[in-house]
């Protein structure tokens, strides 16, 4: 459970305690994290927590819902003025990756989730294929990509996202994102035909 708070001040700690929640979590990992460290780093009481939280499994979940409403608010604005589908792709993984490398620690903690709260992990790429799977049959009706199954495409796209995210930006102290781009984006729309 999650307590919304009535006030801006309230609200203002909530969103402190979460900070320091992903700071902690995406720094130890959930196992090793605590309550404790997570209100120390957010600079409140203890007590303070359970107003908002009632355990660390309710703010790790929240970080999740977090990560998946920032990462599509941040995937859909960067794609908005994309002239066609291919071009909304290649936008999409730029601005995935530069997502993940401006919050390393919450995409450490979508990962953890898979150990820790498997629904959870499976409802987070679950809403992005949800969401995903539409567009992409829009564009093929509009003839702007090649016929194929809508949902498999999503999830498949998505996995590609990912797996970029962890080898190319999370593994990599300086990133070229411009070259993974460029890459994935090559491959994406010519896949592995000479």
């Amino acid at each position: 459970m999650t307590a919304r708070p009535k006030t801006k001040r309230g609200a203002a700690r909530r969103k402190k305690i979460l900070e320091a929640a992903e700071a902690v979590i995406g720094r130890t990992g959930f196992a090793s994290s605590s309550i404790a460290a997570i209100t120390q780093e957010a600079d409140t009481a203890l007590g303070t927590f359970y107003i908002y939280f009632s355990s660390k499994e309710a703010v790790f979940r929240e970080l999740l819902l977090e990560m998946g409403q920032l990462t599509r608010r941040a995937l859909t604005d960067s794609i908005r003025e994309m002239p066609n589908r291919l071009e909304a792709e290649r936008e999409g993984i730029r601005a995935f990756l530069e997502f993940v490398a401006a919050r390393p620690s919450l995409y450490r903690i979508v990962e953890e989730a898979r150990y820790i709260d498997p629904d959870a992990y499976r409802a987070y790429f679950s809403t992005f294929a949800a969401a995903y799977k539409p567009r992409l049959a829009a564009a093929t009706a509009a003839g702007e990509i090649r016929a194929g199954d809508p949902e498999i495409r999503a999830w498949a796209l998505m996995g590609i996202a990912k797996t970029l995210g962890e080898r190319y930006v999370l593994w990599e102290d300086n990133p070229d994102i411009d070259h993974v781009v460029d890459e994935a984006f090559r491959f994406i729309r010519h896949g592995l035909e000479p």
